[in-house]
């Protein structure tokens, strides 16, 4: 009885453990790989998870590579790595918002990244890989 009893405890408390976990408030499962530096960080996201935010867009999605080449489809603005910081009117003033960054390589939107987020922007994402993975993965382009 007292056995029984141990099990039908330790379930219930295994049971309400799960119950309580939460998932991730970000995009669906989307995890990526968090890039912290002095001052914060931002997430580097891989193309399936870029795929899979572009599903339901909830961010702004910007090009920053120069010289701007070809764009992601849903890309909203074209703003070159360097000039980042003098271009904040065409970013959202709300430092909590969604902007996701990418270029050719992700070298230039690395350096974009880490310049928004020493500028306080708190929810910077990153493609790693840029826009060569996105064309690699046999994905379409403007």
């Amino acid at each position: 009885m007292k056995k029984a009893l141990l099990i039908l405890l330790s379930s219930s408390l295994v049971l309400a453990a799960c119950a309580g976990a939460v998932s991730p408030p970000e995009a669906d499962n989307i995890i990526g790989q968090p890039v912290p530096i002095s001052g914060g960080g931002y997430t580097d996201i891989n193309v399936t998870e870029l795929e899979t935010m572009l599903e339901d867009k909830d961010f702004l999605f910007v090009n920053v590579h120069i010289p701007e080449g070809g764009n992601i489809p849903n890309t909203d603005l074209f703003i070159p790595f360097d000039e980042i910081s003098s271009n904040l009117e065409l970013l959202p003033q709300d430092k909590n918002a969604k902007i996701v960054l990418y270029c050719r390589s992700d070298s230039m939107s690395g350096i974009a990244a880490e310049e928004l987020v020493g500028l306080g922007y708190t929810n910077i994402w990153n493609l790693d890989g840029g826009y060569n993975a996105w064309i690699d993965s046999g994905l379409p382009f403007e």
